[in-house]
């Protein structure tokens, strides 16, 4: 059976998405696949998040915190992080976790990303890691709208997704480890994905080895006389 569906929890009634049920075996799985580069491509992550000391951040999808501790250490004690996720053993995991050096709380909440507890424009940034592929296709949309409403006009967003071997053979032993949804991930729709959920996309790009990321905002409304 491949690692990533020992990794899958129960079905939750709440939300379509697979959800995390092991976190050990989940960050061994990470490790393994950044063969060492996990830190060095996650505060890479960061800083392209254009986070500020300060900010409030909020990481969907979270998981074991991973990114979430990184924009702690991004925004300073002055800032706040809080990681949603729908899998209470990796929060629980994630909780456990202390953040090296100056940094903000982190706080963690259970839910999911298609109907985010906090109220409009709660945050200066919102992240999301390797998170979207696991939600079919028309909940990501929502999810991402969801993101959207939470920043506040001007904010910042941060999509990471897996990028995929580019070879039939490479795609074949990725899901063969994880499953199709990574294997088959169309990370070429995330530019446009973005823009449909009422971002400004501003850039895109790779981190090496495995991932891409879209960087957005929201915009700021007009004044009635423009």
């Amino acid at each position: 059976m491949p690692l990533g569906h020992l990794m899958q929890g129960k079905p939750r009634t709440d939300t379509p998405g697979i959800t995390i049920a092991a976190p050990r075996a989940y960050e061994l799985f990470g490790a393994v696949c950044f063969v060492g580069r996990r830190r060095r491509a996650f505060a890479r992550l960061a800083a392209l998040s254009g986070a500020r000391p300060g900010d409030r951040v909020l990481d969907v999808g979270c998981g074991t915190g991973h990114l979430t501790r990184h924009m702690a250490a991004r925004v300073g004690p002055e800032g706040a992080v809080t990681g949603v996720d729908p899998s209470p053993p990796v929060l629980a995991y994630a909780r456990r976790k202390r953040v090296r050096g100056r940094a903000a709380p982190c706080t963690y909440r259970e839910g999911v990303a298609e109907r985010l507890d906090f109220p409009d424009a709660s945050f200066d940034t919102v992240v999301t890691s390797l998170m979207l592929h696991h939600l079919p296709a028309d909940p990501r949309l929502v999810a991402l709208r969801e993101m959207c409403r939470v920043l506040r006009p001007g904010g910042r967003l941060l999509v990471v997704e897996f990028r995929p071997p580019r070879s039939r053979v490479g795609r074949h032993l990725v899901h063969g480890a994880s499953s199709p949804a990574m294997a088959h991930n169309r990370v070429d729709l995330l530019d446009g994905l973005v823009a449909d959920a009422g971002f400004d996309v501003r850039g895109s790009g790779d981190v090496r080895p495995w991932l891409c990321y879209v960087r957005a905002g929201r915009p700021v409304a007009e004044t009635p006389d423009g």
